[in-house]
């Protein structure tokens, strides 16, 4: 019996996850590096305004309209994006897998009372209820972060249940029951375990979302004033769109190119993990 490879060779012979990780590695190192490159901050003046990308050396993304470097935006911007990106899935995750642990295990009362809490999050648009959120409490990077985190959690709930649903009559759940195991060991060392396939792939598309969902907030002004985030340029270049479209084409570009990225890791990790097509 041949043995089989290891995920994580598995995972890196697909050239889409290798691109992803890559492009993620360099954003990510543009967020850790930003302190030391610009230490003055994204904000300071360093030439005339709506200069154009590559028309003064030094500047290589130019300056917005108040004369500020577009690349210390760029690389301070990526903070905001990672850390909320990172964050809302994490909170996601934990309410999500604890709601549908719950209600995938015990089933009967639980389970409708869950479940219809699940239903009636899921009927509110994702990004209305986030501005919603936000607009009520008042923006800041952790409001942000918790109005996202609000609106995200029903996919794991539902993705979780449905594996506990499926395990939770295999025959290693009856052994530990004859046993004498509690509900709460079955649930976090025997079943768990075997979602977590699920769940690492399903957090790759929340932590995704959840940039796009920022963008968006931060676009309407309704993200942390305090915080340069791509968004907020975004938003920020909207009054001098025609004269200077660069101001709003290149943080965009770069939200394209990090959410791009984490579609290519969620693929990879779909292919490496999947039982089904590994054996193809």
């Amino acid at each position: 019996m041949t043995a089989t490879p290891s995920k994580l060779r598995l995972f890196l012979r697909r050239p889409s996850g290798i691109m992803g990780l890559a492009l993620l590695a360099a954003i990510a190192a543009m967020a850790l590096v930003a302190g030391y490159v610009f230490p003055e901050g994204p904000t300071r003046m360093v030439s005339r305004p709506l200069l154009w990308p590559g028309e003064r050396p030094g500047l290589p993304f130019g300056t917005d309209r108040m004369g500020s470097d577009i690349m210390a935006g760029i690389m301070y911007g990526a903070r905001a994006s990672i850390l909320v990106g990172l964050a809302a899935a994490a909170v996601s995750i934990v309410v999500g897998t604890l709601v549908g642990a719950v209600s995938g295990y015990y089933r009967g009362w639980a389970d409708d009372v869950l479940m219809r809490v699940t239903d009636a999050v899921q009927t509110i648009p994702s990004f209305l209820a986030a501005v919603v959120i936000v607009g009520v409490i008042g923006p800041s990077l952790t409001t942000v972060i918790i109005s996202i985190s609000i609106v995200s959690w029903p996919i794991i709930a539902r993705l979780v249940r449905a594996e506990f649903l499926r395990l939770r009559n295999y025959d290693f759940v009856h052994s530990c029951r004859i046993i004498g195991m509690s509900d709460a060991r079955i649930i976090l060392t025997q079943i768990l375990p075997n979602c977590l396939s699920s769940i690492v792939v399903a957090s790759s598309v929340l932590v995704a979302t959840a940039i796009i969902v920022e963008a968006g907030l931060s676009f309407l002004g309704l993200g942390d004033p305090n915080v340069i985030s791509w968004g907020s340029m975004i938003g920020a270049g909207r009054s001098v769109l025609r004269a200077a479209w660069y101001i709003t084409l290149i943080p965009a570009g770069f939200v394209v190119v990090t959410v791009l990225s984490i579609n290519l890791i969620g693929d990879a990790l779909n292919d490496a993990l999947n039982p089904r097509l590994r054996e193809r």
